[in-house]
């Protein structure tokens, strides 16, 4: 082409000396659906929108408890409120007290669990994070009541109708890569089994309300780990085999399940407070020293507070802890139910903390989990094993497990299209979704350049780069470069991405003295 210059003079022209390049996308954004106690902001609601935060103290700014709005009759200003009443046990119960047998009943419409599990992920590595508050949590009932004892934990304020709007309304962000919501395991069974199924299917390629399919996972918690049965939880008919039918069998390979629920430190002894243990009625008639000095004044104070001056229920609660060991058991023992938490808050956590520290190609698993001091379940290395593999279905479920001397441990990483030699683990899954979210954002400048050499050369050139410091970071598998991955015009792109060992065999014989 003859050139534009006519006037004479010094004319710069500046060459890139680097080629564009592909810029790797973030890959530990959960969001997070459920109950809040509130959801505003200087004035604006929040309510059914994906809110961004970078902490726990983002989270309070929308969603806490703030100063001079208790969230009702139960509180000192209690961020959770949950009412845990004392029933003599017809078994064995939960705790024996003066030689009688309690149960700790529930009330089930004050259960919730999306408060804790974000405090539980932030404990455990967390970041950056969406939350989607789906309804206001209402204040403690003054006519609660206990769930009856040997029935399923059902919230009646948890509605499948709000988390699957909750749902949707994630879909429209795109840079979230896994879902988590804790309070779905409160619905109905059939309300949960069909929420697992929606969140599989948004995660999924064929996605039709996500702006972004194939981009994430869904981290899922089993339903009834709160108690599972020590003896049938494994058998037919028990939650595991029940929750393997719940799912479904569509895009498993974006689901990753764990097991059992987790005993944490969330909730602390000064959170919580005799109306959490159904008030002084209940305390008084199964309390052994209820009718002995100083308990029986502290009790009255309760029941009928003074006219002039009552004390404060935190003062109360200081004094009945003092003047009762009966009562201090109970407290704990309350206290240890309301610490019991889902795990997938945790695991968000922790993913996120091997995401940033070593990256997405690092299993998530022989990690231990801060905050956490126990599981509602002991599982061995012989029960675990149908867990992970499941050579019906291929529907792996990742346990958690206290090992002795090292914590409360991660001990599985598989997707649960655990079947598939492609997406079995959890690992390869969210790297492919990485490398492929990666490449995808990057090669959207190109759309409409001419279909020729110069433009595929360009694009093979940021390809390789990309894939290159892949490599060297360890992501991809392969003694060189070259051999971990082939870049051909088109644009087809394949990557050797390493696995987990997961079974390490070391074997040993004796020899004859030499």
């Amino acid at each position: 082409m003859a050139s534009p210059l006519q006037t004479p003079g010094v004319y710069i022209n500046e060459v890139n000396a680097f080629p564009n390049s592909v810029v790797p996308v973030a890959t530990a954004v959960p969001v997070f659906i459920g109950y809040t106690m509130r959801a505003d902001y200087k004035g604006k609601s929040y309510l059914n929108q994906a809110v961004e935060i970078n902490s726990l103290q983002d989270f309070m700014t929308f969603f806490g408890v703030m100063t001079g709005t208790p969230p009702g009759p139960a509180a000192d200003m209690q961020q959770y409120a949950p009412i845990y009443h004392i029933i003599p046990s017809s078994g064995e119960g939960d705790v024996t007290i003066g030689g009688k047998p309690l149960d700790l009943l529930p009330d089930p419409t004050t259960i919730y669990y999306l408060y804790n599990s974000i405090k539980l992920f932030y404990q455990n590595g967390g970041s950056t994070a969406f939350i989607v508050s789906v309804g206001l949590i209402p204040p403690s009932a003054a006519t609660s009541k206990p769930m009856a004892a040997d029935t399923p934990l059902v919230n009646p304020n948890v509605v499948y109708s709000d988390l699957y709007r909750g749902l949707q309304l994630s879909g429209q962000e795109s840079a979230i890569t896994m879902i988590v919501i804790p309070d779905a395991v409160l619905l109905k069974q059939a309300d949960y089994a069909t929420l697992m199924q929606n969140i599989l299917q948004q995660c999924g390629l064929d996605s039709p309300d996500c702006c972004a399919p194939g981009s994430r996972v869904g981290l899922l918690d089993i339903y009834g780990g709160e108690s599972p049965d020590p003896e049938l939880w494994h058998q037919p008919g028990g939650e595991i085999e029940t929750f393997r039918t719940d799912v479904g069998m569509n895009d498993l390979k974006y689901g990753i399940a764990y097991y059992p629920f987790l005993k944490t430190t969330m909730v602390q002894d000064t959170d919580i407070n005799f109306i959490n243990m159904g008030g002084g009625k209940e305390l008084a008639a199964v309390l052994p020293d209820a009718n002995v000095e100083p308990v029986k004044t502290i009790l009255g104070q309760i029941l009928t507070p003074p006219a002039t001056n009552p004390p404060s229920p935190l003062q109360l609660e200081n004094a009945l802890l003092g003047a009762s060991a009966s009562y201090s058991q109970l407290h704990d023992h309350v206290l240890e139910k309301i610490n019991t938490l889902p795990p997938s808050g945790a695991m968000a956590g922790l993913i996120t903390m091997v995401d940033n520290s070593i990256g997405v190609w690092r299993a998530p698993a022989n990690f231990s989990l801060t905050a956490v001091n126990d599981t509602t379940l002991k599982i061995t290395d012989s029960s675990q094993g149908p867990l992970n593999v499941d050579a019906v279905t291929g529907k792996s479920i990742n346990a958690i497990r206290l090992k002795p001397g090292f914590g409360v441990m991660v001990w599985g990483a598989r997707t649960l299209d655990g079947n598939s030699d492609d997406w079995r683990y959890v690992n390869v899954r969210r790297t492919m979704i990485f490398i492929e979210q990666s490449l995808k954002l990057a090669m959207q400048s190109y759309v409409f350049l001419p279909n020729v050499d110069s433009t595929w050369s360009l694009v093979q050139s940021m390809v390789t780069s990309f894939l290159t410091s892949l490599w060297s970071q360890g992501c991809l598998a392969g003694s060189s470069a070259s051999a971990s991955f082939k870049v051909a015009i088109g644009l087809t792109v394949q990557v050797a991405v390493s696995h987990p060992a997961e079974f390490i065999t070391i074997t040993i014989s004796q020899q004859a003295q030499s």
